[in-house]
């Protein structure tokens, strides 16, 4: 496909991976349009890149989701590429209960159901369109989990599923689906529960994420695994528990 001359909208664009992603789009000669629940990271993305576009948009609320869909198809209605990036990712401990699980941010919300929402809104649009994407950003975490992230693992394994059948059914039509399949990246995603359980290793650049996208979707990789993720497909593949182990022997 393609990675010049589109009309790109990018959830959770502000920040990481997101925010990474839109300059390196920016700097192909793209239009991007960025959301987010925080419009103060939203006009700081903007003073950096003052060629974005901006919306705060919460993706985890259905009338959030279906706001946003009719704003971007009334403003860009050249609009071909949705980038599904939103997310989170925090360690629940099931044996603390309800109260764990509830606390603070819902991950099912933000990164799974956001997703299939906004696809589900974007594919007739997008199917009018000369040329079209729909770019989920998932894990390397889909394929083998760590334990202390149960909810965010398997949010991320849906979404590696949902990519496989949405694009299958889309094969007949315009729209290409890829998957971005990351390994630990340095963003602010787990909200420093790293650096707190005295992780030394934080990942690689969001710019190398970006870099790794961008080279795919011109290749037509579907799935785009990146650096240490690579390893955990593989290893989800042919040897599955020693993998498992070796992801989880430190936590």
């Amino acid at each position: 496909m393609k990675i010049s001359r589109n009309t790109v909208l990018i959830t959770g664009g502000a920040t990481g991976i997101g925010f990474a992603l839109a300059e390196a789009f920016l700097r192909e000669g793209n239009e991007v349009i960025i959301c987010g629940r925080r419009e103060s990271k939203l006009l700081d993305a903007q003073k950096k890149l003052p060629r974005l576009h901006i919306k705060v948009c919460d993706v985890s609320k259905e009338e959030d989701r279906k706001l946003l869909f009719d704003w971007a198809k009334s403003n860009f209605k050249s609009l071909n590429i949705l980038v599904n990036d939103a997310g989170i990712q925090r360690e629940v401990d099931f044996t603390k209960g309800l109260l764990e699980l509830k606390e603070s941010e819902n991950e099912i919300k933000i990164n799974l159901e956001a997703p299939i929402y906004l696809s589900t809104f974007f594919i007739p649009h997008l199917m009018n369109q000369k040329e079209a994407a729909i770019i989920n950003v998932s894990s390397g975490l889909a394929f083998i989990p760590m334990a202390i992230a149960p909810v965010y693992c398997a949010t991320k394994a849906a979404i590696h599923s949902f990519s496989s059948s949405l694009r299958h059914q889309l094969s007949g039509t315009v729209i290409k689906v890829y998957e971005v399949i990351p390994p630990i990246v340095d963003t602010e995603l787990d909200k420093g529960a790293r650096e707190a359980r005295g992780q030394e290793n934080r990942g690689i650049k969001p710019e190398e994420v970006a870099l790794a996208t961008m080279k795919g979707i011109e290749n037509d990789e579907y799935e785009i695994a990146i650096g240490m993720a690579q390893n955990l497909r593989t290893g989800s593949r042919t040897d599955p528990d020693r993998t498992f182990q070796l992801i989880n022997k430190t936590h």
